[in-house]
């Protein structure tokens, strides 16, 4: 059996397009739909009397809220690693994701179809994927760190022994000439201590080889030239007395010197090893990850990968609205604005009318 139908769109048999949609009863209506229409910046008045056109921009509408939950993971993970406060990170991670949304949101709403050829539309388009790409890299960089989380940890703590060495080799130079000179004061001290104390060993092993008759005049008994020998011993004990006791006190200060300059380097070692471990941030975590990705080249191209994903998702709703065709709703759209801009021009020529009469004079 044939139908035709009317200009409204209502068939013979008393059905329309809208009674297969549903469009025509709000309590039908899921309310979500309504909720991605407004995501993707259409405006609803027009839309709801389009119906082919509301799964494309419920779609339009649910890839602009993806680039929300992106852009608000990656702000709050960045935020806590910075500061590492969980309220803080939520409450910047929604404001951040809601600038990003709304931004999106503005940039898909402006762009018209009707009207406009395709390389007219890709020209009107180059410079929203420019902003688009730019908050695409903003985006990803945290939300790779998060991914690669347990590498990365690896990766900063080779960078962090590495940093300890140079820490510890700029100190040991710093410290060189201050050690190199105790240590050589010490052993002048040193030189000169030994050879004293081996001067007096050799006289007094002399004196006591001559007493056992060992040596000298092999004589056993202390006779005068044992007693001369023991005299000599004595002698050279209280002249070096002294100056052995002054060689010593020197040595220990050297001593301390060098132990004071040693624990001192320990001591800024240990602070520098506490604040490097106390102040992983965001640079030294993103720097972890390029580190890693020059290093092993698996680790670079799935960050690569993942990055053009990210960014791939970022600028999905101006690609999304770029590629739609022209349809009802962007021909209605079209003609509303037509009609408000004639309105608007027919006002403004009516007052314009209206104050050039005014200013010529009545005869």
């Amino acid at each position: 059996m044939a139908t035709t139908t009317t200009d409204r769109g209502r068939l013979d048999s008393g059905y329309t397009y809208d009674s297969f949609t549903g469009a025509t009863s709000r309590t039908k209506q899921p309310p979500e739909t309504h909720f991605l229409w407004w995501c993707s910046g259409a405006y609803q008045g027009l839309l709801k009397d389009c119906p082919s056109e509301h799964s494309k921009y419920a779609g339009l509408g649910g890839v602009l809220l993806a680039t929300f939950a992106l852009a608000s993971l990656s702000a709050g993970y960045a935020m806590y690693s910075v500061f590492s406060n969980p309220v803080w990170a939520v409450l910047f991670a929604l404001l951040w994701g809601l600038i990003i949304f709304n931004f999106d949101r503005f940039l898909v709403s402006t762009m018209r179809k009707y009207g406009v050829s395709g390389r007219k539309q890709i020209w009107m388009a180059a410079p929203r994927l420019a902003l688009a790409l730019l908050i695409g890299f903003t985006i990803a960089r945290p939300l790779e760190l998060k991914i690669f989380e347990k590498e990365v940890d690896v990766q900063l703590a080779a960078n962090r022994h590495q940093m300890l060495l140079l820490n510890d080799s700029l100190l040991q130079a710093e410290n060189r000439q201050k050690l190199q000179t105790a240590q050589q004061e010490r052993d002048r001290l040193g030189a000169r201590k030994t050879a004293l104390e081996d001067t007096l060993h050799q006289l007094q092993q002399d004196y006591i080889r001559e007493a056992d008759g060992t040596s000298g005049s092999q004589q056993r008994g202390i006779d005068k030239l044992t007693r001369l020998k023991q005299q000599a011993y004595e002698s050279a004990r209280q002249q070096y007395g002294p100056e052995l006791g002054q060689l010593e006190r020197q040595i220990h200060y050297q001593d301390s010197l060098i132990a004071e300059t040693n624990a001192g380097r320990e001591l800024r070692n240990r602070q520098y090893e506490e604040q490097v471990r106390a102040d992983v941030g965001f640079l030294q975590r993103n720097k972890a990850l390029a580190d890693l990705s020059a290093h092993e080249p698996s680790v670079f191209w799935v960050s690569l990968l993942l990055s053009l994903l990210i960014i791939l998702i970022e600028i999905g709703p101006i690609l999304s609205k770029l590629i739609m065709n022209t349809g009802p709703y962007d021909l209605a759209l079209a003609s509303l604005e037509l009609r408000q801009m004639a309105a608007s021009e027919e006002e403004m020529r009516l007052d314009k009318a209206k104050r050039i009469s005014k200013d010529i004079p009545q005869e």
